[in-house]
């Protein structure tokens, strides 16, 4: 369950940075781990994109699979669908792109768009997530191999796709459900809106196979100060989309609502 860090869509390694006891503080689980053990038979596949997302997605009956498997993705999503597991999830932060959305607001994905494809999410499962979520909007969530940094470029996204929000890992594993046969679900928190700007050091951040690279970030912030309280915006918001995380993953119970309705 091992994760490399990446741009929690545009900004979360940043606040992480500055903020790293913050966002480690209270890796206990709490009421997660105590959730209800009386069904242990495998259900659903958790594809999260950070350690802490993995820490926060386990439970019973769940697998749970990091972004930096994606080479293996295929080989694991077969060898899951041997061993009984019924669906796939996307969970995790991801940013804005509608206007409308702020920091811990909620989207359950009503279908993934992988280079503007749209891919049905399974509708019983996802009306049971947003049933389960109070406020979530349910809408097209965008799938991105790099992160979207300007406000600028959210905006004609979100005009030129239909999409609210945008992430880089439901893209990766919404084909493979559906040529599984798998019950596919997105559910993604906002970690930042769509006005808010990705300062350059947070950019910088990110090696090309996705790991974290703290000292570039410092050195970019020496070099550049001002970019201090964007960051220490972004830490701020990085701890509130955690935070939602934890609650709403306590409220999805052991299978994230799959067996509910399915």
């Amino acid at each position: 369950m091992a994760c490399q860090p990446r741009l929690a869509d545009q900004a979360l390694f940043a606040g992480a940075t500055l903020t790293k006891q913050l966002l480690n503080k209270g890796d206990d689980l709490g009421p997660v781990a105590d959730l209800p053990l009386e069904q242990h038979h495998r259900i659903v596949i958790a594809f999260v994109g950070m350690g802490f997302e993995a820490k926060i997605a386990a439970g019973p009956g769940v697998l749970v699979v990091c972004r930096n498997s994606r080479r293996d993705l295929a080989n694991v999503i077969a060898g899951a669908v041997r061993q009984g597991y019924r669906g796939v999830i996307s969970f995790g932060v991801a940013g804005g792109l509608a206007a409308n959305l702020r920091t811990g607001d909620w989207v359950v994905a009503s279908a993934v768009l992988d280079a503007h494809v749209p891919h049905a999410t399974d509708a019983v499962w996802s009306s049971s997530l947003v049933a389960t979520i109070p406020g979530a909007t349910y809408a097209p969530i965008l799938g991105v191999d790099a992160p979207v940094a300007e406000p600028a470029m959210k905006r004609q996204l979100h005009m030129t796709t239909g999409a609210c929000a945008v992430d880089m890992e439901s893209h990766r594993v919404v084909r493979l459900a559906a040529a599984h046969g798998l019950a596919f679900a997105a559910v993604r928190v906002i970690i930042d809106p769509a006005e808010r700007t990705i300062p350059p050091a947070a950019l910088l951040g990110m090696r090309s196979d996705g790991s974290a690279n703290a000292w570039a970030v410092l050195r970019d912030l020496a070099a550049r100060p001002s970019q201090f309280l964007s960051l220490v915006r972004i830490a701020v918001d990085s701890f509130a989309a955690r935070a939602e995380l934890l609650r709403v993953r306590r409220l999805l119970g052991p299978h994230f609502r799959l067996a509910d309705g399915t």
